[in-house]
């Protein structure tokens, strides 16, 4: 795939730049199991990339879940769920060769519904991040994605216009937030038949 018209290259992370459907599908049903939250798996494949809270939050909301525990300790049990698992599930995709192709052509992000502090350990821990410029995670903008904040920013970051970036994707809510950005967004089920293991 050439990518000369454009400027500047923006991943999504899980499902996109990594292979890490099981690691979160793993965490997400331990955690949804620990406080009596129930597991749609159509649901949530649709809420692919959406922030671990605001995830917890639809959900208590959609079933309408008497919860005692506070949406802070749900979200740091998921996040202890992922970081005991990163190191059996996470792996690259093939998108990882045209990174690889790119690095030190164009500038380079990642945008994810991720934490930030996750989404360093998942990269790193892949062999990736030392060909990205920058990593914008969900606590980096007021509104995550299927706002367009989350690409915005790395836009801003790499010293691009929003319209010469090219935004790589998976999930719905993510192509939604390029669009919404301004970027071509390009599908990598369509384009690659990347396909997240995610709740399928």
């Amino acid at each position: 795939m050439v990518l000369d018209q454009y400027s500047a290259i923006i991943f999504d992370m899980d499902g996109t730049l990594v292979d890490s459907g099981q690691l979160h599908e793993v965490a997400w049903t331990e955690t949804l199991n620990r406080f009596a939250i129930p597991i749609d798996r159509p649901l949530m494949r649709s809420l692919a990339g959406v922030p671990t809270k605001q995830t917890i939050a639809m959900l208590i909301e959609r079933f309408d879940c008497k919860v005692d525990s506070p949406l802070e300790e749900m979200n740091h049990f998921k996040e202890q769920v992922v970081r005991d698992n990163i190191h059996k599930y996470v792996k690259p995709t093939q998108l990882a060769e045209l990174a690889k192709r790119y690095h030190g052509v164009l500038p380079m992000s990642v945008g994810t519904g991720a934490y930030t502090d996750e989404a360093e350990v998942i990269l790193e821990l892949c062999g990736l991040r030392k060909l990205l410029d920058y990593i914008v995670g969900a606590d980096q903008v007021t509104k995550p994605k299927p706002a367009p904040d989350t690409f915005l920013r790395c836009a801003q970051l790499m010293g691009q216009p929003a319209q010469q970036c090219v935004v790589f994707e998976d999930a719905k809510l993510g192509i939604q937030a390029a669009i919404a950005a301004g970027m071509d967004a390009i599908d990598v089920l369509t384009a690659f038949q990347i396909e997240n293991e995610y709740f399928l």
